[in-house]
């Protein structure tokens, strides 16, 4: 085991995955000498070379338009697009093409060894342009997977399961906690699989669920509110799609209550998919309403952002809303 942050982690899977397989090639903006604008690529080029490790030109549909004939070829890119909020005018290519690609073809042809890698989020002063959160809009798209880690030992098993799935992945990192967030790390190889929440918390009066940077805030809520007597189940749903509905309606029917926190605005959120489905499945065993804790349906502020992310002190006062109700 190493101490790593998340970052480190990212780099190490990266690395894991190029000495193993030399049809693994990373690219992006800037990702080459100077390791992408948060360094996640350092290192990678001096060590597997400029046609291994390089940078593109900034255009977003070009880099994925690159990848997808790349991975059509039986390369294994790992595409980095340098903000999330800058994922969308790759839009067309991801989920007409990408996405479309083996479905199209009747499986004669695929991108399934594509990855995107992507820092997504707020909690950087980012602005509008640079804190966004869009995974539910890539959730509506069969032929995808979209996962976000929370921590350096998530990040390291599920980038080396989407680097080697068999479909296209999109990787959303949290970049709030690209540095802060530190833990132990295998440094070997090792895999954690998508499509599989994982229960953090056992508890038996309210299940809180989210994915990404939003678990930090849920735990310090699940703290305040143990305090009150109140126990917290607590789930990282870990792959947006597919996501693990046996795992969040086993622990709906044992606590009776649901609460989905995410940093993407309420209005579409994929808590809203969740929510639907768990009552679909947990209605009689509902004590409450299903909670959302989530960003406010305006642009990412700049100067307001404490007042428009979804933090532990919002989502405490959801909990005792809920078991209170």
């Amino acid at each position: 085991m190493a101490k790593m942050n998340l970052l480190q982690a990212i780099n190490n899977a990266l690395d894991i995955a190029m000495a193993e397989n030399e049809k693994v090639v990373c690219f992006g903006e800037d990702v080459g000498v100077f390791g992408g604008v948060f360094r996640a690529t350092s290192h990678l080029q001096e060590k597997y070379g400029r046609a291994r490790c390089f940078n593109t030109p900034l255009v977003e549909q070009g880099i994925i338009g690159f990848a997808n004939g790349l991975a059509s070829q039986g390369s294994v890119p790992v595409a980095e697009i340098q903000f999330a909020d800058y994922i969308f005018p790759a839009f067309d290519q991801i989920v007409n093409e990408s996405a479309k690609f083996r479905y199209r073809s009747g499986n004669l042809f695929d991108v399934g060894g594509l990855t995107i890698r992507t820092p997504y989020g707020g909690g950087i002063a980012g602005g509008h342009y640079h804190s966004q959160s869009p995974e539910a809009y890539f959730a509506q798209t069969p032929g995808l997977k979209v996962v976000v880690p929370r921590n350096p030992h998530q990040a390291k098993g599920l980038l080396l399961a989407s680097i080697r799935d068999a479909n296209p992945v999109i990787f959303f990192e949290p970049k709030r906690i690209y540095r802060a967030s530190v833990g132990d790390v295998p440094e070997g190889d090792y895999e954690l699989p998508l499509g599989k929440a994982e229960v953090v918390k056992e508890g038996s009066d309210i299940t809180l669920l989210a994915w990404g940077a939003q678990m930090e805030y849920l735990e310090k809520a699940a703290e305040l509110a143990e305090k009150e007597g109140i126990s917290c189940e607590l789930i990282d749903l870990r792959t947006i799609l597919p996501w693990d509905r046996e795992t969040v309606a086993a622990s709906v029917r044992k606590t009776g209550r649901l609460l989905i926190s995410h940093e993407a605005p309420l209005t579409g959120g994929f808590a809203g998919e969740i929510a639907a489905t768990i009552q679909e499945h947990c209605f009689l065993h509902l004590e409450s309403p299903i909670a959302r804790v989530a960003g406010l349906d305006t642009p990412y502020p700049l100067a307001l952002e404490k007042e428009y992310l979804p933090d532990h002190l919002k989502i405490y006062e959801a909990i005792k809303r809920s078991v209170n109700f």
